[in-house]
């Protein structure tokens, strides 16, 4: 049974979402990594589909993806993401697990059977980076994945207009991801200074609607983590945490440290 994703951000204080890529640097290291994160105070676990052409993330996590679609002597990608989901999710201390993924996988899979696929899996929703929230893919996969009880998170970038920034409100179920700025994942060394009013702009663009922001992309240390979850309801912390994939110990120290900050932060 999938925990939803709004579980995730039910303690009354700031989530912390972790990325990790699945099958890196193998699958047996990613299961333990991913539990090694869960253990250590991740309250929900943004798990990465591997995948040839990740057009919104940055040189560690498409070398992560590239490292474990080689791994596996079959190749890595969507089926196999959703095998390990599904290992995961039988563990009833597990957060809420949720499929970071891109539109060209979902298609060649089928939408309404990856969207029953993913539910018996235990997944509980799925970021599309690539899925506008206009799109007519959006509208068909958002009927599907609602038919299974998934979620969908939509990206809202610092270049939406405030139109686009209320669709995006409109359409996301779990939480709305606020990127922190312009680019491709990956650490930065200081926070946009801008960040602060795209929060604001998101929130007043969500209305009376109550859906979470978490902030994403560029969060590269604790300090940093800290800083945005004084801002928002949750922080994405990714390639700083796939930079330690491979030692699950180092996953689960550098989750430690993360979650003190997030959910200490005022």
């Amino acid at each position: 049974m999938a925990h939803p994703v709004g579980e995730a951000f039910g303690h009354g204080r700031p989530t912390l979402v972790t990325y990790l890529m699945a099958g890196c640097p193998d699958r047996a290291v990613s299961l333990a990594s991913v539990r090694a994160a869960a253990a250590s105070g991740a309250d929900l676990i943004e798990l990465g589909v591997p995948y040839g052409d990740p057009l919104a993330d940055g040189p560690t996590i498409v070398e992560a993806a590239r490292t474990a679609r080689a791994a596996a002597p079959g190749g890595f990608g969507l089926a196999e993401t959703l095998v390990l989901a599904a290992e995961l999710a039988t563990d009833p201390e597990m957060p809420p697990i949720v499929l970071m993924t891109y539109l060209n996988p979902m298609l060649r899979f089928g939408l309404d059977l990856l969207a029953r696929e993913a539910a018996g899996a235990g997944v509980a929703g799925f970021i599309v980076p690539d899925l506008p929230v206009d799109s007519p893919f959006a509208s068909r996969w958002t009927r599907a994945a609602h038919a299974e009880g998934l979620s969908t998170v939509f990206l809202a970038a610092p270049t939406s207009t405030d139109e686009r920034l209320a669709a995006v409100a409109l359409a996301s179920t779990g939480f709305i991801y606020c990127v922190s700025s312009v680019g491709v994942t990956g650490e930065r060394a200081t926070l946009s200074k801008e960040l602060p009013s795209l929060v604001g702009r998101v929130r007043a663009a969500r209305g009376a609607a109550t859906t979470p922001i978490a902030v994403g992309f560029g969060i590269s240390t604790p300090e940093q983590a800290a800083q945005v979850a004084a801002i928002a309801d949750g922080v994405v912390v990714g390639s700083l945490i796939v930079k330690q994939q491979g030692d699950p110990e180092r996953v689960r120290e550098l989750v430690a440290a993360l979650a003190v900050a997030v959910h200490e932060a005022t």
